[in-house]
């Protein structure tokens, strides 16, 4: 799937470019899969409207500078940032600076905030490959059960283990979006991957949209409550300031808006999308940037994994001193955690999370002089971050929802393949192929 992609890109060039001077697609969002597919359509001649409910692009990747150094409000990470990754392809493009970040670099403590030694942290990821290799070994695909189900019949005493508990919250609940409860146990690990160690941009992830915005027709605070798509008549779009009309609509909303219901489809879409829509997982992770006058913790280590109850509660850390001079910390809420921190205020949520470190670091723990904080889940034009496959899901209900519908809309988004589920260079890719659909079709 990786050389699909610069394969892709490629074949539909500027160079290879098919003339679509007389067709007409609006573009419901403009985060990376909307902008992604509305350049490429517009570099083929194609009339293209963007349409995005929030007052700035982007979507789900965000870059806020008022701390000092980028704090990513949404993707935080490229995510094997190999030559062949679209979403490398991008930054380069723009000269991206990156950090690595260095998983080794890491210190894990238990439930009293003493530091684990070196054999308890084998002890505790050897458990955890031992899973992931038991059910590779013995769960056929459409096995319905759920991960936390799968450790439970591998070795039930791991569910009283909190080092065994923290790590699949801290490790599997952070990269897939959801809790090992509403995970699929044979398909949560089945996707795909870049080559490379993950980076951080040092320069800002967003900064990759720009050569992808250059030229648009973007309508901002453009909220879409309608779509109604016929073969015969094309597509109509309704929002808060008007109707638009186009030959086709790629929609690009998150699963969460879709979940939700809060676009109408006229007429209703087909049970082969309404169902993966209901069933496919969507889940958050919760971002709090904590700057210190002064670091209280060793600026020369990355991570800093802390054993928790409940599990996902600020398990886990990174300083920004090792990519920049700022006393940062940067906590994680993840799986069902996730959920209750993001209906948290800013103020309760900083209440939470320095009783967390203070269970390491005690009374050097100061308060913060600045703060930033994601709400994912309680966004209303997101409800979500990312989607993930619960128990009985299949990797068809991911793909199935990128093909078209009456020739004429089509669904894009990390939700739309499951590859790549979760990620920026997913979303990307799946804007490509939409955009190549009509390509195709007009060409």
């Amino acid at each position: 799937m990786a050389s699909s992609a610069v394969a892709l890109v490629s074949k539909f060039g500027i160079k290879n470019a098919r003339a679509l001077e007389n067709v007409s697609v609006v573009v419901v969002g403009a985060g990376i899969a909307g902008l992604g597919a509305a350049s490429m359509l517009r570099k083929h001649g194609a009339t293209v409207t963007v349409l995005e409910a929030k007052d700035h692009t982007g979507g789900r990747l965000l870059t806020d500078w008022s701390m000092g150094p980028p704090f990513e409000v949404g993707a935080g990470w490229i995510h094997g940032p190999s030559s062949d990754n679209p979403t490398k392809q991008l930054a380069d493009a723009v000269n991206a600076q990156y950090v690595v970040t260095d998983d080794e670099n890491a210190v894990f403590y238990d439930l009293n905030g003493y530091e684990y030694d070196e054999d308890e942290v084998e002890r505790i990821v050897d458990a955890w490959e031992g899973v992931l290799e038991h059910i590779d070994n013995t769960y056929e695909v459409n096995d319905p059960r759920s991960l936390l189900q799968a450790i439970k019949d591998y070795r039930p005493a791991y569910l009283d283990d909190p080092g065994i508990m923290w790590v699949f919250s801290a490790f599997t609940e952070f990269s897939k979006g959801g809790a090992i409860e509403k995970l699929s146990a044979p398909l949560f690990n089945w996707d795909e991957a870049f080559d490379g160690a993950d980076v951080v941009v040092t320069s800002g992830y967003d900064e990759i949209l720009k050569p992808l915005k250059e030229g648009l027709d973007i309508r901002l605070s453009h909220a879409v409550s309608d779509i109604k798509y016929s073969a015969e008549d094309g597509v109509v779009i309704r929002t808060d300031k008007g109707a638009f009309e186009a030959d086709y609509c790629i929609c690009t909303v998150p699963l969460g808006v879709l979940k939700a219901g809060n676009i109408t489809f006229t007429p209703e879409l087909p049970g082969d999308y309404r169902e993966p829509i209901a069933k496919l997982g969507f889940g958050s992770v919760t971002k709090l940037a904590l700057k210190f006058e002064e670091p209280f913790w060793d600026i020369e280590t990355q991570y800093f994994g802390i054993t928790t109850e409940p599990k996902g509660r600020w398990n886990y850390w990174l300083s920004y001193r090792t990519f920049s001079d700022e006393n940062i910390l940067l906590g994680l809420s993840v799986g069902d955690y996730a959920l209750v921190a993001d209906r948290m205020s800013d103020a309760e949520m900083v209440e939470d999370a320095l009783e967390v470190l203070r269970t390491v670091w005690e009374d050097d723990v100061t308060e913060p002089v600045e703060v930033l904080a994601t709400h994912w889940a309680t966004d209303p034009y997101t409800l979500g971050a990312y989607a993930f496959p619960q128990p009985g899901n299949r990797k068809s209900d991911f793909d199935g929802l990128g093909e078209p519908i009456a020739d004429r809309l089509i669904f894009a988004g990390e939700h739309t393949i499951f590859d790549y589920a979760g990620t920026t260079h997913g979303a990307y890719m799946t804007g490509l192929r939409a955009a190549e659909y009509i390509i195709d079709e007009e060409g």
